[in-house]
């Protein structure tokens, strides 16, 4: 079953075949296993991932450092809850060090997130101070290399 997780988790786009040659598994038997474990919430989602700058769309990404107070009986749950339910919201961590939550945003503007910053996330009732950084450019997300730069440096043998 990890097996089957981590070639996915690499390539989202094998079929269940391909992953059964791979495996030495039957193919009814791993299209079975990625059934349960998608019913099952072990895989949550299938995604592509994009080099937005790339493709020409300007986009503003923020990660916004957030110490909260936490709450009697459910400690940073409920506050991360509300907010990771806003839709600017990408994601959300809870941290050890310096700050408790981690939470990442999109927008489109430098402006429309920081209003978000203002007007939504710290007003949340518990959160006690926010911090915003924002990307400048991404050079590896999620494993992969965005702009490999690396050349082959192998030198050319002729005749």
């Amino acid at each position: 079953m990890l097996e089957i997780l981590e070639l996915l988790q690499s390539n989202s786009r094998l079929t269940a075949e391909q992953i059964a040659v791979m495996t030495g598994r039957d193919e009814d038997e791993v299209r079975s296993i990625i059934e349960k474990l998608e019913a099952d919430k072990t895989i949550i989602k299938y995604f592509t991932l994009i080099n937005w700058e790339k493709a020409g769309v300007e986009k503003v990404s923020a990660l916004i450092e957030v110490k909260i107070t936490p709450q009697r009986d459910v400690g940073f749950d409920a506050v991360a809850e509300r907010i990771y339910r806003f839709p600017e919201v990408q994601s959300v961590h809870l941290m050890s060090g310096a700050y408790d939550l981690a939470v990442f945003v999109d927008g489109v503007t430098m402006k429309e997130v920081a209003l978000f910053v203002a007007t939504k996330l710290a007003t949340v009732e518990h959160v006690m101070s926010t911090a915003t950084h924002f990307v400048l450019k991404t050079y590896k997300q999620d494993g992969f290399i965005f702009e490999d730069r690396e050349t082959d440096k192998r030198l050319v043998i002729t005749p």
